[in-house]
């Protein structure tokens, strides 16, 4: 979607198929029910945004959604139940950056003064390496020399969090980058970079739904959002690229591929049969790059009890040695964010990125963490969420596809090359990425 609004702007004449009958991809809205029956809108995985996050904010307000309706702005802050843990103080919260994050770090309540100069002091540290480092470097590499509660308390849920990845296994180049942009940012929309802005409604009312309404009310019939269209073919036409579907053929000047990974490579292998040998030759080159990457699971637990309600909106859960007894890193009570929502009530979404383990199993888990860690034992599970390739998993030296396929075809996903990891931020940035390489090699060749 921020592919097509893209486009469009550029002057082209846009559709957009979509396979399922939600907009928004792994970011949509899921049907659910409380026990009683009542009818409950969750998401297909609890994500949130950050003051960052500037194309996806610009991109919300373009189409015209109301940021302070839609996201609940908080302050940096992962506190734990006991009120332990990172805050950002009520007299820094409007502190420019990075002065309110270092303020939030020298206030860690449960850490010693100790631990929390460590992290200030490694904070400047990367700043004045302008935030690099070597692409062969973990995470863990990196924070080597932070004490061991920074490194469970803070820089393993931030990790896990941002690039679905543990410290042992993730870019400290890709990790850095996130910093410097969260941490030491200016920010966008008027928010902070290190705010937390989460949604206050569905992720297909966040911003999908609401590109498909301009898009028909700016652009008529130069823009066309077909639900429930599965494109299952791809083939070159001259040169175009027609793309077949229930209702037949299609020609087009130039195609986005905004799937997932995985179809991704097998729509292009597919499409190498019907091409010469050359462009056969770059379809398959790209196919497997798309189908090596390795991937990471993102689970998201919904559990409901009458009257639940946390300390506050977002909730950071305490890590266990043995992970399996704590899986969840996070929880967002879904009532505080939509408060005129009864349904939402009572409503907590348990997070375990980097997730292992079969469904039922992992759902009792968490369960047996919300009575241990928030005194919740009498949480009804409503629906859990299972992604098993959620996110590829972001690894040093990681070689991702790159956005331009073959002449007139290109690639829109948060796995393409880019600067950040799987976020709703890098999807939005690729899709931007790709319309822009699209509208300059339509222009030259037209």
């Amino acid at each position: 979607m921020a592919a097509a609004v893209a486009a469009v702007e550029q002057g082209a004449d846009v559709t957009v198929f979509e396979a399922a009958r939600t907009l928004g991809g792994r970011a949509r809205a899921l049907p659910a029910q409380l026990p009683d029956g009542t009818p409950l809108t969750l998401d297909n995985g609890q994500h949130i945004l950050i003051g960052a996050y500037s194309e996806t904010l610009a991109l919300m307000q373009r189409v015209g959604l109301d940021l302070s309706q839609a996201v609940l702005p908080l302050p940096l802050a992962l506190p734990y139940p006991d009120g332990t843990g990172l805050h950002t103080p009520a007299w820094a919260a409007r502190w420019p950056a990075p002065l309110d994050a270092l303020a939030a770090i020298a206030t860690t309540r449960g850490w010693s003064w100790g631990e929390r100069l460590a992290l200030v002091r490694a904070s400047l540290r990367w700043q004045r390496g302008g935030f690099t480092c070597a692409p062969t470097l973990t995470v863990a590499d990196l924070c080597e020399r932070l004490p061991p509660r920074v490194m469970r308390e803070l820089i393993e849920p931030l990790c896990v969090s941002a690039l679905n990845t543990p410290t042992v296994d993730a870019s400290a180049a890709v990790f850095l980058r996130v910093l410097r942009d969260a941490l030491f940012g200016p920010g966008a929309a008027g928010f902070s970079g290190s705010s937390l802005l989460l949604p206050r409604t569905d992720l297909s009312r966040l911003f999908p739904d609401a590109a498909a309404q301009w898009l028909h009310q700016r652009h008529g019939d130069a823009a066309r959002v077909r639900i429930g269209t599965r494109v299952s073919t791809l083939r070159p036409f001259g040169a175009q690229w027609l793309l077949g579907h229930e209702g037949g053929e299609e020609a087009f000047d130039g195609v986005l591929w905004a799937t997932a990974a995985s179809p991704a490579a097998q729509a292009m292998r597919q499409a190498a049969d019907a091409c010469d040998e050359d462009g056969a030759k770059t379809l398959k080159a790209w196919a497997r790059s798309a189908h090596t990457l390795p991937f990471t699971a993102l689970t998201t637990v919904y559990a409901w009890a009458p009257g639940a309600r946390l300390a506050s909106p977002l909730l950071a859960l305490r890590p266990d040695p043995d992970a399996q007894a704590a899986p969840a890193q996070f929880v967002f009570d879904r009532g505080q964010l939509d408060p005129r929502n009864a349904a939402a009530q009572g409503v907590l979404a348990f997070v375990v990125s980097a997730s292992s383990g079969e469904r039922d199993e992992l759902q009792a888990r968490v369960l047996q963490q919300a009575a241990a860690q928030l005194g919740l034992g009498t949480l009804q599970a409503l629906q859990t969420v299972v992604e098993k390739r959620a996110t590829f998993a972001c690894t040093p030296g990681l070689v991702r596809p790159v956005q331009a396929i073959a002449p007139g075809l290109w690639a829109a996903g948060d796995y393409v090359q880019g600067p950040y990891p799987a976020t709703l931020e890098g999807a939005v940035r690729s899709g931007l990425a790709a319309a822009a390489l699209a509208a300059e090699a339509l222009r030259r060749h037209a």
